[in-house]
């Protein structure tokens, strides 16, 4: 299979390895590569008997027609719109190149990381006038679906081909999902160029050991090596314009970001399907480098297959926040305890205008205004200067780009002082190293202890890296409620796990096993191969990072100790 403009990796590279695996899995499956990026590319049309339908969908052979697709991508706007969905996989259904374990997700940074129960649908609309059509409209959706949130190299990719697959279909359409094959699969840390239809994209993966708030363009730069010069570079893959989505409600951002870092049920109701995903998109991101641990979908509609279940009165509303155009949502969301109303952008000046903090009593059925619905009382006070520094920009005409940057530094800081006192308290219930010796099983992590927890705040609290003042143990008690903590919790927990295998691996590699055997029973001698076998299939198995000769040294010494066996155990063992 032609790489074409695909790039070449330097030897003795940190990404070589990971990299040549992708390589190598992909080279013996149709699609494959084009899988790493994408589950399909789909063509949504208007029909006159069956309304939406799909017209088209690369690879033919893939299954993932719903009806759900097919009506979420008809918003039924004017011209060209953008925007973006999230569906729940089908049950039964697996990826063809992503697993539970694979590499990419192991070198992600969390908020990249592949669900496997979601897809992403990124859509390009057109709707315009044409007299040949009965309907008098020409109507077309262009939709890429993938697994991967990476909805600014999305977009930009759509903004790439779908003018011109609107004007030659087919044909182009086949000839960009080939050239998409051809592109190397995306592994965390590589700085890729990526051509389609005469232009080439230049974009660098994030990684988990990338500094957080570093510049991706700089990050880029350290990666670039000998690829070739892009005429099209794109500073990020997933992060969007923050100023612009949250310009209407900067006054209100730090109470959003209360509610998002809670997992507080939200509804957004926003005036079109692009200021909706976006809404939505910006401020599940609010929270970074912490994942967001409870749906969202960034534009929901009544065909969604969770309408029932997200509608319901029976029950409180979920752990999920919505984004919605349909105004009928008004009264199916009225008993939800928070609702962000927005509307077309008004200036006062030079400046957006604000929306107002609004009693969810006001919330009327019909003609309700832009404002956040909400009885939400804020734990911490207000950061007066970043609205001061945010509102001067605008008076300055400052990028928008540098806004959006101030604001991404500012809520990084937030999170990352909300998160560092959990991190420090986590890292002291991990066994010394000095505990885990090579012929036992590794200690146990301590079990977390919200007060204990609480305890350490005084002197190891935000206040060590925030100015903020407020209730940051109430929030912190609210949050220990929260899914997303339990998402943190459970992810950390997992970490620190493996660690603790991989210490107990490296012990056991130093340690004398020969040695250790000479005094033993046959029955001993067995049970520690068997152990130790189990050990390297685990570590094989969950690709835990122990330290470069390790497992190999061991799985010398296996050999070594079965080898000193009566022959007939020896047989026994190697068929085992």
């Amino acid at each position: 299979m032609s790489r074409g403009l695909a790039n070449e990796l330097q030897p003795g590279s940190p990404h070589v390895h990971s990299a040549n695996a992708a390589e190598n899995a992909e080279s013996s499956l149709p699609w494959a590569r084009f899988s790493s990026w994408l589950e399909c590319v789909c063509v949504v049309t208007f029909d006159l008997e069956l309304g939406q339908a799909i017209e088209l969908v690369y690879p033919h052979d893939c299954m993932l027609f719903f009806h759900m697709t097919c009506e979420m991508c008809f918003p039924g706007c004017l011209g060209d719109t953008q925007f973006s969905f999230r569906l729940r996989q089908s049950v039964g259904r697996r990826g063809s190149w992503f697993g539970e374990e694979d590499a990419y997700s192991r070198d992600a940074p969390v908020t990249l990381q592949v669900k496997l129960a979601h897809f992403y649908g990124y859509v390009y609309f057109r709707q315009v006038k044409d007299a040949s059509v009965k309907r008098g409209y020409f109507q077309k959706s262009l939709v890429l679906v993938s697994r991967l949130p990476y909805v600014h190299l999305f977009q930009s990719l759509l903004q790439i081909i779908a003018p011109e697959y609107f004007e030659k279909l087919e044909p182009c359409l086949e000839a960009v999902c080939n050239e998409i094959d051809q592109w190397q699969s995306p592994v965390p840390g590589l700085t890729l160029n990526l051509p389609v239809m005469g232009v080439v994209m230049q974009v660098r993966i994030p990684s988990k050991n990338d500094k957080p708030g570093g510049s991706p363009e700089k990050q880029a730069q350290k990666e670039v090596g000998n690829l070739l010069p892009a005429p099209m570079m794109l500073p990020t893959i997933h992060e969007l314009d923050l100023f612009k989505c949250f310009q209407s409600f900067l006054i209100h951002l730090q109470m959003l970001w209360e509610l998002m870092l809670l997992g507080e049920p939200v509804v957004v109701m926003a005036p079109s399907p692009t200021v909706s995903s976006e809404t939505v998109l910006a401020l599940v991101s609010s929270i970074a480098p912490l994942r967001y641990c409870c749906d969202y979908r960034p534009y929901f509609t009544i065909h969604d297959t969770e309408f029932k279940e997200y509608t319901t009165r029976t029950q409180a509303p979920p752990n999920v926040i919505l984004g919605v155009t349909n105004p009928f949502f008004i009264k199916t969301f009225q008993s939800w305890p928070h609702i962000i109303r927005l509307g077309e952008l008004k200036m006062s000046g030079d400046l957006p205008k604000q929306v107002k903090v609004k009693k969810l009593a006001k919330l009327k059925t019909l003609d309700t205004k832009p404002g956040i619905y909400t009885a939400h009382k804020m734990f911490l006070q207000k950061d007066k200067s970043l609205i001061k520094r945010l509102l001067k920009g605008i008076q300055r005409k400052r990028p928008s780009e540098v806004q959006s940057a101030i604001l991404r530094r500012h809520l990084l800081e937030l999170t990352q002082s909300f998160i560092i006192p959990l991190e420090r308290y986590l890292a002291s219930l991990m066994p010394l190293q000095r505990s885990v010796t090579p012929w036992k099983t590794p200690p146990q992590i301590r079990p977390f202890s919200q007060e204990e927890f609480m305890g350490t705040l005084e002197h190891a609290g935000p206040q060590l890296t925030s100015v903020l003042k407020g209730d940051w143990v109430g929030l912190y008690r609210k949050f220990f409620r929260s899914p997303n903590f339990d998402g943190w919790y459970r992810l950390r927990h997992r970490e620190m796990t493996q660690k603790l295998e991989c210490l107990h691996l490296e012990v056991v590699c130093d340690a004398d096993l020969l040695g250790w055997t000479k005094d033993k029973s046959e029955v001993e001698i067995v049970d520690l191969v068997l152990k130790l076998r189990e050990k390297l299939m685990k570590a094989g198995k969950q690709q835990l990072p122990v330290k470069e000769g390790v497992l190999e040294k061991l799985e010398g010494y296996l050999q070594t100790v079965i080898s000193s066996l009566p022959e007939d155990l020896q047989t026994v063992l190697h068929r085992y």
